[in-house]
């Protein structure tokens, strides 16, 4: 038999090829014409598919080629498996290997990480317009009323508007300083509750997180709730409240695969609703008991104060459209406030009096400054506070090593974007590594130390503006925490009264550690607590309404 050759295979395949040709070309009936029709449709669909494939494909190389580098995936889940619960820690790490940017396929969803101060200026800075919007998980625009507050919401008209009524109106100077008998009162309240557990362990975090929640509560709707309904509605506020922050910090394989979301399979979304429902009730008896009492007062105008409550409330009459607000932007603020002051300033004091245990000399010398500024026979006032110069340096450094939102609130860029030599493709989940920043050892010396006395110099002394990208505990840029003004003095203020008024120690057999629980709020893995005793000799400083000369 003779040998197939290779001519021979490649002169069959133009005979058919041929025929096909020829057989497409003459004239046929009409059933042969249906086929010709459809062969046509699909050999075009197909050459149509392929070269899209081919492009798409020369495109994805060459995006890969220009985006940051990063550890290797698996398909369809990417990174997923291999990141680690602590995710602050294993982003360091990262850092280690892949450098100061790098990114993380999670499913569908393309993330990258920056932990550089020359890279948060680039985003917070440089670019800010473009990494202006949110990446806002589901549970967050669920308790948000769907992203219609300030912290969450897309970057636009709408959040201008608010964003500026909420700084006029709520955190300038006058408005501040008009609440402060109301902020005064709350932490002599919560002095004098501490000194009748003089001997007894506290739980530091569920102390101040109440403290905090009256201020909030107080400069919200003053007197409102009073008594009984103010301790029950207290209690129950730290439970929802603490349960929405770890909703929000959860993985959520919603927000990694969103054409599953629907079916919400962990049921996070479900349990937020649930929350928001209950906040949802709270607000609509604060709102009925205010417009009873602005009814028989004749329209507010013999009320004692001006609270938060009130102003929004004579918004939503405004009949001005660069002011007007509506019901739903009214409770997406209060959610704010209520949420986003309460959890993040109560374990800031808890951190910085764990701290200050820790570093018992460090703990005198604040109390020393205390005693010459505010004095034995005296209370703490706000006056104080600007002339407590190594009190503001301890809370800066424990911010520094305790950013209350270790990775901030994640940005996503409106377009295409080039940072750092690497291109950031728009809707990326872009996190900002404060954590990681704030311990970079080409930007401070001796990082991983509790140093106040670096903010004493002026080489160093860092604010909370986010000005210096060294340091940015609280953000930087057009989306930088709004609250900032009064979570300042709150935290001062606060600080100031337990150092001022109590000596702490640990029960006995119990040891102090700093280790970290990672979560979009990041706290002490064990909770502090601590027992006090009195520092100051007369027991009428601890009366909750006690008033001395400053």
């Amino acid at each position: 038999m003779r040998e197939v050759t290779i001519s021979d295979h490649g002169g069959r395949i133009m005979a058919t090829i041929s025929r096909m040709w020829s057989w497409w070309l003459e004239e046929t009936d009409e059933k042969d014409g249906r086929a010709k029709f459809i062969l046509t449709i699909f050999v075009t669909a197909f050459a149509v598919s392929w070269y899209t494939w081919v492009i798409k494909k020369s495109r994805k190389e060459k995006l890969l080629w220009l985006l940051p580098p990063g550890p290797p995936g698996l398909p369809l889940i990417g990174n997923l498996p291999f990141v680690e619960p602590e995710l602050q820690l294993y982003f360091f790490r990262l850092t280690k290997i892949y450098g100061p940017i790098f990114r993380l396929q999670l499913g569908n969803k393309l993330c990258v990480v920056l932990n550089s101060p020359s890279l948060a200026k680039e985003v917070m800075r440089d670019h800010d317009a473009v990494f202006a919007n949110r990446d806002a998980p589901i549970t967050a625009l669920t308790i948000s009323y769907g992203g219609m507050d300030i912290a969450w919401s897309a970057y636009g008209h709408d959040w201008r508007i608010q964003r500026r009524l909420f700084v006029r109106e709520m955190m300038s100077n006058t408005i501040l300083e008009s609440y402060y008998t109301l902020r005064r009162q709350e932490v002599r309240r919560t002095v004098c509750d501490i000194y009748t557990k003089i001997g007894t362990p506290i739980s530091i975090r569920e102390q101040m997180f109440l403290t905090v929640l009256n201020v909030i509560m107080n400069m919200i709707w003053g007197g409102t709730l009073k008594g009984e309904e103010r301790i029950r509605v207290g209690a129950e506020f730290r439970r929802v409240v603490e349960e929405c922050v770890e909703l929000m910090g959860k993985p959520n394989i919603s927000d990694i695969f969103p054409v599953i979301a629907r079916f919400d399979l962990q049921g996070l979304d479900r349990r937020m609703k649930r929350l928001l429902l209950w906040f949802d009730q709270i607000f609509d008896s604060v709102l009925d008991q205010r417009r009873k009492t602005v009814k028989a007062e004749g329209n507010g105008k013999s009320q004692e104060s001006t609270d938060f409550l009130q102003l929004l409330m004579q918004l939503l009459d405004d009949e001005d459209p660069k002011t007007r607000i509506t019901m739903t932007h009214l409770r997406a603020l209060l959610m704010d406030v209520v949420v986003g002051g309460t959890e993040t300033t109560s374990t800031t004091v808890e951190w910085a009096l764990s701290e200050l245990m820790y570093h018992p000399h460090i703990m005198r010398k604040v109390q020393d400054e205390l005693e010459k500024v505010v004095g034995k026979n005296n209370t703490v006032e706000e006056s104080h506070l600007r002339k407590l110069h190594y009190l503001d340096a301890v809370l800066k450094e424990v911010l520094r090593l305790h950013p209350v939102l270790p990775l901030l609130i994640p940005r996503r860029p409106s377009a295409s974007c080039n940072v750092g030599g690497y291109t950031i493709p728009k809707d990326t989940r872009v996190l900002v590594n404060a954590w990681a920043i704030h311990r970079d050892p080409d930007a401070w010396d001796r990082p991983f130390e509790f140093r106040p006395e670096r903010f004493l110099t002026e080489a160093t002394k860092s604010d909370f503006n986010g000005n210096d990208f060294r340091y940015i505990p609280f953000g930087s840029g057009r989306r930088i925490c709004a609250g900032l003004p009064l979570a300042e003095k709150m935290l001062m203020h606060v600080l100031a009264s337990l150092l001022h008024s109590f000596e702490w120690a640990l029960p006995e057999g119990t040891e102090l550690d700093l280790l970290e629980k990672f979560g979009i709020v990041i706290k002490k893995s064990t909770p502090l607590i601590a027992i006090p005793s009195p520092r100051l000799s007369n027991p009428q400083l601890y009366a909750p309404y006690a008033t001395f000369e400053i």
